[in-house]
């Protein structure tokens, strides 16, 4: 049976708690038009699934402490640095249903904003002698950004094959959940081979999440609470559509690359596109993927002792894979 997001974070819920105060002070600034757009930061929050995975993993391997807030308020405040940095280079005026900041207080204050977020976190681990930390942080953003930017050369050529696919999401996505995984079991001193295994379990648990948010791209768009082919409107080739490519015959797939390429606008093109990909087996094949990299990723925790938090872990790996939206 799937566990609810409460079920989920019962382990963990008082350290939740702690955390958002905790998270909350880390931004505090005595500059009053940035103590209101954090306020609004803090405010439109989603569902913290990040800090989750940094508790989680940490009470599986030991006793929550000080560095394991310190490992959840940095990966927080570098996220959120980069969602912000996102929307001003996307031009995007809302996030989950909110404004932008760039969209309320135009860009230059976004980046600066952005700025002011990465150093905060960069500072924290420093005041706090958690090098470390620091370490397992910031080589997921440069992982992030490095996949960000393979992502947009290959949008240009469309030259994209399932391999450099893996690679684009294993930068872009899963280097964050692998961070926080990992920095959860170095917050509580565990050892390297062991925060290395909690490292790649966060990585499977992201690529597998990765290619579930690609498959909703096909889905119907009353389920999942949000438009369909997106992905293809932003010429992102998703493993469903590589898969598709790979599949039909040489007419099919020049006018998949045509509508992708040139004809991305076009609602009729673009649900042709869905229809082909559909047809072609191609959803199927990418939830065979994603569900390799889950079994992957449990497999990597069976032998970590048993107890709440390791349940609620394998829970929320259940209920990213499971999830409607």
């Amino acid at each position: 049976m799937l566990l609810t997001v409460k079920d989920i974070k019962e382990p963990v819920a008082e350290e939740m708690k702690l955390f958002e105060e905790k998270f909350k002070a880390s931004l505090k600034s005595d500059v009053a038009l940035l103590d209101k757009i954090t306020h609004y930061i803090i405010k439109r929050k989603g569902k913290q699934m990040r800090p989750l995975f940094v508790f989680l993993s940490a009470k599986m391997c030991g006793e929550v402490n000080d560095a394991t807030y310190t490992a959840a308020s940095l990966i927080e405040l570098l996220h959120t640095a980069t969602l912000v940095h996102d929307d001003v280079v996307d031009d995007a005026n809302e996030r989950r249903g909110f404004f932008s900041i760039n969209a309320l207080w135009k860009n230059k204050i976004a980046v600066l904003v952005g700025d002011y977020l990465l150093s905060r976190g960069l500072l924290l681990t420093t005041e706090n002698k958690q090098f470390e930390l620091l370490e397992i942080v910031s080589r997921a953003v440069k992982e992030m950004s490095e996949g960000e930017l393979l992502q947009m050369e290959k949008a240009r050529r469309l030259d994209i094959n399932e391999e450099i696919y893996y690679q684009v999401i294993k930068q872009k996505t899963a280097s964050l959940v692998a961070a926080c995984c990992a920095s959860g079991a170095q917050s509580v001193n565990m050892s390297p081979d062991k925060v290395e295994v909690m490292r790649q379990f966060g990585e499977n648990v992201g690529l597998a999440f990765q290619i579930k948010d690609d498959i909703f791209d096909f889905g119907s768009s009353e389920n999942i609470g949000k438009p369909t082919g997106i992905d293809i409107k932003e010429r992102k080739m998703t493993l469903p559509l590589i898969y598709t490519l790979n599949n039909v015959d040489t007419a099919q797939k020049k006018r998949i690359i045509n509508t992708v390429k040139n004809h991305n606008q076009d609602t009729n093109r673009v649900q042709e596109v869905i229809d082909m990909v559909i047809g072609n087996g191609g959803i199927e094949y990418s939830e065979k993927r994603m569900f390799e990299y889950k079994e992957k990723a449990l497999a990597l925790i069976k032998g970590f002792p048993d107890n709440p938090s390791k349940n609620a872990l394998i829970g929320l790996v259940d209920y990213s894979i499971a999830r409607n939206k």
